[in-house]
């Protein structure tokens, strides 16, 4: 994989199991983009399963993955999450969200079972995933005039980069997406139609 590409989930939702000693761990593994997805479902699966003894997640989010958290809903300390979050490192994943609902089965698991119960929910949802790689994509912005449009479609052509928006008028101006690795070489070709009008 390239430095401008990452790993993440499509929209269908992965979902996992686990049971030991009574106890059962529901998985769910989501696709989101930002920290206001991740809340809103948290706060579903809450409602949804107010009755479990402890809803568990971890999420990474961004193509750098320096955005994440761990949080344990009242586990012992790092017993949850963590384990949760060391699935998503360990298969690269961004842009995720997993989720582990617990039902308490009446017998305690010790730190050590509860560490195998959450990594292995969580893994098993991410088994039920599909991972895309995915392109870090950065946004090149050109103002031309419109006697250089045919120049200006040529270079799109060529490097293929996906159209965001467009205005034609006697001033025309174009905003497109293109891969990061790529987005140098298509401002220079851009720059390069302006010095030969």
């Amino acid at each position: 994989m390239t430095e401008d590409e990452y790993l993440t989930i499509t929209d269908k939702v992965g979902e996992g199991f686990y049971s030991e000693k009574r106890s059962k761990f529901l998985a769910f593994a989501h696709h989101v983009e930002s920290i206001d997805d991740v809340k809103s479902i948290i706060a579903s699966y809450r409602t949804k399963y107010f009755d479990a003894r402890h809803v568990c997640y971890a999420y990474m989010l961004g193509a750098e993955r320096k955005d994440f958290r761990a949080n344990d809903d009242g586990e012992p300390g790092s017993t949850a999450g963590k384990p949760i979050l060391g699935q998503i490192n360990s298969r690269e994943l961004t842009d995720i969200l997993i989720i582990v609902v617990r039902y308490y089965g009446g017998v305690n698991l010790g730190t050590g079972g509860l560490i195998v119960a959450y990594r292995s929910a969580a893994s098993d949802a991410l088994d039920h995933c599909q991972v895309v790689a995915r392109q870090v994509e950065e946004i090149v912005s050109f103002d031309f005039p419109y006697i250089m449009m045919n120049d200006v479609m040529r270079v799109i052509k060529e490097l293929s980069p996906r159209i965001v928006s467009q205005e034609f008028d006697n001033t025309c101006s174009i905003k497109l997406a293109i891969r990061k690795s790529m987005a140098e070489q298509l401002r220079q070709r851009l720059q390069k139609l302006s010095f030969g009008q």
